[in-house]
């Protein structure tokens, strides 16, 4: 038997857990994954997750990597995942990664979108994954207000407990928004970003949609680099983890 460097992608349902990172007081997605391992291999081992996602976001893309001893081909491995977790995560490819490979700090850039149902009345199938909102949004203007994020900025005021990270500095290097019959998708993709800056960014995109602010208030909101000058955050329902580039 040897240890070996395992890359997996992963895709989850993020409603019943506490985000993805190991913590005390509820189920995280990491902790099921390691909990399978174990039951699989017979060792603890500790699952490195590309993005920290928070409770109640999903995950289409996924990255993690993790260092275990085990026997079984990264084939087996993969079905005998699949076959103990729950059946909100599902791990959707499994392969040996090069020995100085890690899921967080080996990523070039991560892209999260995040859904809005945009109509009066609110979805019974789709309320866990997307944030419903009545008012109709104009799309232009939020493309409008966008604009001003893309690039390379301190997004002090997009983050929420900005403590927890030193340099407020990130680059955004795209964000679209499009319409999908009554729905409004935002795509945002950078190499990393603060704690809930998306759902930040995505709160103040939809008061520029309805209209509460312009384009321009969302770059004096950037420039103020306080988190009391912004919208409030949008709910964690509507957003998805999408891919991790590498």
């Amino acid at each position: 038997m040897r240890s070996i460097n395992i890359k997996m992608v992963i895709e989850y349902d993020g409603t019943h857990y506490r985000g993805w990172q190991l913590q005390p007081g509820g189920p995280t997605v990491q902790e099921q994954i390691e909990l399978a391992l174990k039951r699989i291999t017979g060792e603890s081992v500790c699952v490195a997750g590309a993005g920290r996602t928070d409770a109640g976001v999903h995950a289409r893309g996924q990255v993690a990597s993790v260092q275990c001893a085990t026997r079984l081909t990264a084939a087996r491995l993969h079905q005998a995942l699949n076959a103990v977790l729950p059946d909100d995560i599902a791990i959707l490819d499994v392969g040996e990664a090069p020995p100085d490979f890690h899921a967080r700090f080996s990523a070039r850039g991560k892209r999260y979108r995040y859904a809005i149902l945009n109509r009066s009345h609110r979805s019974a199938l789709d309320h866990r994954f997307a944030h419903h909102v009545r008012h109709p949004l104009d799309i232009d203007t939020m493309r409008a207000a966008a604009r001003h994020l893309v690039g390379t900025h301190d997004f002090s005021s997009f983050a929420c407990n900005s403590g927890r990270d030193d340099n407020p500095l990130r680059t955004v290097s795209e964000i679209t928004i499009e319409s999908q019959g009554e729905y409004v998708i935002l795509e945002i993709e950078a190499v990393s970003f603060l704690y809930k800056m998306v759902r930040s960014i995505v709160g103040a995109l939809i008061e520029a949609g309805k209209g509460a602010k312009a384009p321009e208030d969302i770059r004096a909101v950037l420039a103020a680099r306080d988190r009391s000058a912004a919208p409030a955050t949008a709910p964690a329902r509507g957003l998805t983890l999408m891919r991790v580039s590498y």
